[in-house]
C-alpha cells in the first residue's frame, strides 16, 4: 500500500489524461448525419442480448461540483413530456431492440430519483412493450438521497429494480454546504439498510474526494459513516475543478480546495480504510467486497470496462437513449443531441437523432482491446493477442513498447513474451500507461481537453 502512494511516483505521473471508458474517447466523435447509422452497426452485430441505458437529465437543486448533464427545474411536468419523446425515440430504435433480450438497465442523469412513483411505473412499461426483459435483468438505478424516501424504494423494487447508487460525497456539513448538497447520514443509512430488506442485491456509494474543506479528519469521518452503512461497492472519484468548462464550479472557491498533497492524502486515507475493511480496489477509482462480482472478475481477469464504468459483460451491446446518451453498438459509437431543445427537435422533425460517432478502424479495434485489458486486469496476454487479431505484438507496437521504457525503469510494469505486467503499485498511474497505446494523443494540446490523472 506504501508504494501506491510514491510521492515521486505520483508527482511524476500527475498528467492529464482519459478514463478510457471508451477507445477512441468521446472527443473524438464526429459530427454525422445518418439515420441509419447504429441500425447498420446493429444488423452487424451478433449479440442477441442488450444493455439499455436511460439518461434522466433532471435533478431538483444544483450540486455545484457537478459536471453531468443535468436541468435543475422543480416543474415535475417537464419530466412527463421527457417521458412522451422517450418513448418515441424507443419506438424508433425498434429495430436495434427486437429479436434482443434486455440484460441490464441503468438509469442515470441528472437524477433518476427525479421522476415520481408514476413515472418510474410508466417508464418500465415503455420498455416493456418494446423488449423483453429478462428475468434475472441487472436492473440500477443512481438516486439523489434528498429526495429518496423508504416508500419511494420499496416501489422501484416491485418495478424489479434490484441494484442501487447513492450519491454520499461527503459526510461532513462545512463540505455539504460549500457544494450544495447538505444531507443526512442517517437517512442515507435508512435507505440502504431498507434497500437491503426489500430486494437491492447490490448497494454502490459515491465518495469524492478533493472537495473543498476536506482535511484527512473529516474525511475519516465520512470513511467511518460509509462502512458502518456495508455497501456491496463504493466509487471514489476525484473532483475535477473545471470552472472554465462547468459554471456552476465557479460559486467553488480556488482557495477553499485542498492542496495537492492534501488531496494525495484524502485519496491513500479512503483507499487504505477500504481495503483494511476488506474491500478488493477495482481498476482505479472502484472497490467491491470479495463476494462481489466485479471482485470476482477481477480475480479472473475477465473485468471489462464501458461507457457506465466497470462490468463483467463484454458482449453486450448498448444503447443509449435520452438527451446525450451515447450507444456503443458493434463497433460503432454513437450520442444523442446534448441539448433537450435539440433532442426533442430532431424527434418532432423526423431528423437524425445520432448527431455524433464514430466507427471504430481496424487500428482502433486493436488498441481499444489492449487498452481495456490493461484498465481492467492489469495485464495483456500476448500471444493471446496476437492470436486474437493476427499480428505480431513486437512489430505492431514496436514504438510504443519502446515508449514503455520509463515505466519499466520506475518498476511500474514488466514485459516479456508472455505478456504486459503491471504492478499494484503503478495502479493509480494505469491511465498513464494506457496513454502510450493510444495514437490520439500524439499532440500535447490534445491532453488539455482531459482531467488529471491522479
Amino acid at each position: 500500500m506504501h508504494d501506491l502512494f510514491d510521492p515521486a511516483l505520483l508527482s511524476k505521473y500527475a498528467i492529464n489524461g482519459p478514463r478510457y471508458t471508451s477507445y477512441p474517447t468521446a472527443l473524438e466523435f464526429t459530427d454525422i448525419a445518418d439515420k441509419a447509422m447504429l441500425d447498420h452497426a446493429a444488423q452487424q452485430s451478433d449479440s442477441t442480448e442488450i444493455s439499455l441505458y436511460v439518461h434522466i437529465p433532471f435533478c431538483h437543486a444544483l450540486c455545484y461540483y457537478c459536471g453531468c448533464n443535468k436541468i435543475v427545474t422543480r416543474h415535475q411536468d417537464k419530466a412527463d413530456r421527457y417521458l412522451d419523446y422517450l418513448e418515441k425515440e424507443l419506438a424508433l430504435r425498434a429495430d436495434i431492440l427486437k429479436r434482443r433480450t434486455l440484460v441490464q438497465l441503468h438509469l442515470g442523469g441528472g437524477s433518476p430519483s427525479f421522476l415520481t412513483d408514476e413515472q418510474h411505473t410508466r417508464l418500465y412499461e415503455m420498455i416493456n412493450s418494446v423488449i423483453p426483459i429478462a428475468s434475472n435483468c441487472e436492473m440500477s438505478i443512481e438516486i439523489d438521497p434528498r429526495r429518496t424516501t423508504t416508500a419511494y424504494l420499496s416501489h422501484l423494487a416491485t418495478l424489479g429494480y434490484n441494484r442501487l447508487s447513492i450519491g454520499v460525497q461527503d459526510v461532513d456539513y462545512r463540505v455539504q454546504d460549500a457544494i450544495n448538497r447538505v444531507q443526512s447520514t442517517a437517512h442515507i443509512a435508512s435507505l440502504v439498510m431498507h434497500a437491503k430488506t426489500v430486494g437491492f442485491t447490490s448497494i454502490n456509494l459515491d465518495l469524492i474526494y478533493g472537495l473543498p474543506h476536506q482535511t484527512t479528519e473529516t474525511f475519516a469521518t465520512t470513511m467511518a459513516a460509509v462502512k458502518a452503512m456495508s455497501a456491496d461497492r463504493i466509487s471514489l472519484f476525484s473532483y475535477a475543478h473545471l470552472p472554465s468548462r462547468f459554471a456552476a464550479q465557479r460559486k467553488i472557491n480556488d482557495d477553499w480546495l485542498p492542496t495537492a498533497d492534501m488531496k494525495t492524502a484524502l485519496m491513500k486515507l479512503a483507499v487504505s480504510s477500504l481495503t483494511q475493511a476488506g474491500y478488493i480496489m477495482i481498476g482505479m477509482d472502484h472497490f467491491a467486497r470479495r463476494s462481489d462480482e466485479l471482485a470476482i472478475a477481477r480475480t479472473n481477469g475477465t473485468l471489462h470496462r464501458n461507457f457506465q464504468g466497470y462490468t463483467t459483460r463484454n458482449d453486450l451491446d448498448l444503447l443509449g437513449v435520452g438527451v446525450s446518451s451515447i450507444s456503443a453498438i458493434g463497433h460503432t459509437y454513437g450520442q444523442n443531441p446534448k441539448t433537450l431543445n435539440d433532442y426533442y427537435a430532431a424527434l418532432d422533425g423526423n431528423r437524425p437523432l445520432t448527431v455524433k460517432g464514430y466507427t471504430l478502424t481496424k487500428d482502433d479495434i486493436i488498441r481499444r482491446d489492449l487498452i481495456m485489458s490493461l484498465m481492467c486486469n492489469l495485464h495483456v496476454d500476448i500471444p493471446a493477442f496476437e492470436k486474437k487479431h493476427n499480428l505480431s505484438f513486437a512489430r505492431y507496437f514496436k514504438d510504443e513498447i519502446q515508449q514503455l521504457i520509463p515505466f519499466i525503469n520506475d518498476e511500474l510494469l514488466t514485459i516479456d513474451d508472455a505478456g504486459i505486467h503491471i504492478a499494484s503499485r503503478a495502479r493509480l498511474v494505469i491511465r498513464v500507461i494506457c496513454m502510450t497505446f493510444d495514437a490520439y494523443l500524439k499532440q500535447q494540446q490534445h491532453l488539455n481537453r482531459y482531467s488529471r490523472v491522479i
